[in-house]
This record gives structure tokens, sequence and C-alpha cells, in this order.
């Protein structure tokens, strides 16, 4: 039986950085989880039209910053648009190896080999490897097989890793000093590795 390795919880969602911010202020607000979710449900500070649209959401960020030190929620909700987005794409790859890998596997391998552009069909032949990997990822619908990826481009277009989900033309990708020294100094060492080979 092989390890579980991977989940599928990404399906809820790309970066999100607006969200994203409101949920790294409750967590700095120190909010148990009752709190957090009367925050989310009663006064609704993620602005969603239904209570289980801000549920799934709330939800899926939480269990995304929650591994990370409180100095990467400063950042995503104090930073500027860029540092918080770099920061919420560590916090995506920490939470979803899928991601991780893909960009760690895929991204790079086509960087490196002076591709312009990377397609679905490149996540279909990466996807059925993860499949070989861990069984449980075997076990998801098509439908949301068909989601993560398109949430996974879609992040990948968000962090400016492709130009868009359009034409996925790989970008020039930067990691910032102060994304990377926060990386550094929490020892997140794998989303370390994904982001530094892709630059």
């Amino acid at each position: 039986m092989s390890e579980r390795i991977y989940n599928g919880e990404i399906v809820a969602g790309s970066l999100l950085v607006k969200e994203s911010r409101e949920v790294a202020g409750l967590l700095l607000r120190g909010l148990n989880e009752r709190q957090f979710y009367k925050e989310v449900l009663i006064s609704n500070v993620l602005q969603k039209r239904s209570p289980a649209s801000a549920k799934r959401q709330a939800k899926l960020l939480r269990n995304r910053l929650l591994p990370l030190h409180h100095d990467f929620w400063e950042m995503i909700r104090q930073g500027s648009h860029e540092q918080s987005t770099q920061a919420l794409l560590a916090a995506s790859i920490v939470h979803s190896h899928l991601l991780g890998d893909f960009i760690k596997q895929v991204i790079r391998l086509q960087i490196k080999t002076f591709q312009k552009r990377v397609s679905y069909r490149d996540w279909d032949s990466f996807f059925e490897e993860c499949k070989q990997r861990d069984a449980s990822a075997a076990a998801w619908t098509e439908s949301t097989t068909k989601k993560i990826r398109q949430v996974v481009f879609r992040v990948l277009a968000e962090a400016k890793i492709i130009d868009s989900t359009r034409s996925m033309t790989l970008i020039p990708f930067s990691l910032l000093p102060e994304v990377k020294e926060l990386l550094v100094r929490h020892e997140e060492s794998y989303a370390l590795e994904c982001l530094e080979a892709i630059q």
C-alpha cells in the first residue's frame, strides 16, 4: 500500500489573496476555532454570498496558514501584494505537495529545457505518476481531479509563474529575498526547494 502523500484540499480555492489577508488577521488575533468561524459566518469577514462558500474557503485558508509561523501571517496580512502572494504560494506548497511537486518536477524541467509553456498534458502525465506514488489520489473523482488541475494552474498564474491560464506561457520567477528569509529562518525547506528550483 502506497503512503499518503497528497491531499485534494486545494480544490477549494487558489491563493485567494484578499480572503487570506482576512484569515491571517483572524489568526493573529489568536481566536479559537469557534471564534474564528463566528467571524467568518456571522460577521462575514470574507464577504461571501453564502455561508457554505465562506466556510469552505475559510477552512482551506485556515488549514493552509496554521502550520506556518505567525511571521508568515504578518507578511500575508501587512505585506505588499507581491509579498503576500509569494508568502501564500509558499503556504500553499507546504499544504499541498501536489502543487509543490508539480512546480519542483514539471515546471523546473520545462524551464531547464527552455520550453516556453506548460500544458494540461504535462499535468495529466504528472498526475498519473502521483497516483502510482499515492493510491488515495487514484480514488479521486474525475471532476475533482479536473478542478484541482484548474486551481493549480490558477495558482501558477496568480503567482506569476505563468502569464495566464489561457496561454500558460512560462515567465521568469524571482523569489523575494524577504520571503526566502522567512522560509530559511523557519526551516520550511520543502517550499524553499520548490521555489528555488524555478529561479
